[in-house]
C-alpha cells in the first residue's frame, strides 16, 4: 500500500481545494454556494491547525482526500466535542480511503482527549435528487456513528430545499475529562 496520512501544510491548499471545489458546485453536500478563493481556503487550513488535525491522504505525491476536526462550540464546555469533515477526490470515493482517514481522525482526536465527534452532513429531502444522497449518512453510521438530531428543510441550496441530520459517535465516557490538548502540540 503507498497511500500515507499526513498532517496538511498550507502548500497543499490548491491541491485541497481543487478536490473541494466540485463539492461547492455540484452537490450540496457543502451548502457554500461559492468556491472560496485559494487565500481564504489556505487560511481554514491554518486556522484548524492552530488547534485541530487536518489530515490528508496522498499516494506518490498526490493528494487523494483529506478530513480534519474542528470546534464544535465556541464556549470552553465544549472543549471536548469536535466537529468532523472529509472530502475525498471524486475519482477516491468508495475505496476505503475514507475509513481510512476517519481511523487517524478518530486516533489524533483521542489523543486531544476529545471525548465525542459530531458530523453535520446535509441530507436530501426525497429520493432522487441529483445534487445529494444519503451516502455520507451511511459511511457515518458504519464508523460508529448514530444520528441524534434532524433539522428539516432548513438548508437551500440548487433551489431545493435540504435537511440537515446532526450523528454523533462517542470516543470516551470518562466522568472527569482530562485537558483537550491542541494538535499543534503533535505536529513537529
Amino acid at each position: 500500500d503507498t497511500i500515507t496520512i499526513r498532517t496538511a501544510n498550507l502548500d497543499d491548499a490548491a491541491a485541497l481545494l481543487a478536490i473541494y471545489a466540485p463539492y461547492v458546485e455540484q452537490t450540496a453536500i457543502t451548502f457554500e454556494y461559492e468556491v472560496p478563493s485559494l487565500e481564504e481556503f489556505r487560511g481554514r487550513i491554518a486556522q484548524t491547525l492552530r488547534r485541530y488535525p487536518y489530515l490528508v491522504a496522498e499516494e506518490n505525491g498526490e493528494i487523494l482526500g483529506y478530513a480534519y476536526t474542528g470546534p464544535f462550540g465556541e464556549r470552553a464546555a465544549y472543549s471536548w466535542a469536535v466537529e468532523t469533515s472529509i472530502y475525498l477526490r471524486q475519482d477516491c470515493r468508495r475505496g476505503g480511503l475514507g475509513t481510512r482517514l476517519y481511523h487517524a481522525l478518530e486516533d489524533a482526536s483521542r489523543a486531544q482527549n476529545v471525548q465525542v465527534l459530531y458530523a453535520c452532513i446535509a441530507a436530501p429531502v426525497s429520493d432522487g435528487d441529483p445534487h445529494l444522497t444519503r451516502a455520507s449518512i451511511d459511511f457515518h453510521t458504519r464508523r460508529g456513528y448514530e444520528i441524534v438530531g434532524t433539522f428539516h428543510r432548513c438548508g437551500y441550496k440548487f433551489d431545493t430545499w435540504y435537511d440537515v441530520v446532526w450523528m454523533e459517535k462517542r470516543l470516551s465516557d470518562a466522568a472527569i475529562p482530562p485537558a483537550v490538548v491542541p494538535f499543534s502540540s503533535f505536529v513537529k
